[in-house]
C-alpha cells in the first residue's frame, strides 16, 4: 500500500508546506497515495508525517528541514533505491 504524506503546517508556513509537497510530487509522484497539507491545531508547529508516523517537527530540529534533506528521508521510507540526483552528493 502507498503512503501517504501529510504535511501540517500552522498558517504562517502554508506556502513552505506547499513548495514541500510540490517538491515530492515532483520527485516521488509514483510512491504515494496521497501528499495532504493539513493545519497544524497548535501555534509555532510545522511537522511531516509519513502513514501517521511523525517523521519531521520544527520545534525539535530548531528550524525548517532542507527539501534535499526531506528527500533523502522520505526516499529511504518509500524507495531506498531511487537515485535523487544532486540531491544524493555529500556537501
Amino acid at each position: 500500500m502507498k503512503p501517504v504524506i501529510v504535511i501540517a503546517p500552522k498558517c504562517n508556513w502554508l506556502l513552505h508546506a506547499a513548495y514541500l509537497a510540490q517538491e515530492l510530487l515532483t520527485t516521488f509522484s509514483e510512491y504515494f497515495k496521497a501528499v495532504q497539507l493539513q493545519p497544524s491545531e497548535i501555534a509555532r508547529k510545522f511537522t511531516i508525517y509519513i502513514n501517521d508516523v511523525q517523521v519531521f517537527d520544527r520545534t525539535e530540529a530548531a528550524g525548517f528541514i532542507e527539501i534535499k534533506t526531506l528527500k533523502r528521508l522520505i526516499r529511504d521510507y518509500v524507495n531506498p533505491n531511487k537515485p535523487l540526483g544532486h540531491s544524493d552528493k555529500k556537501m
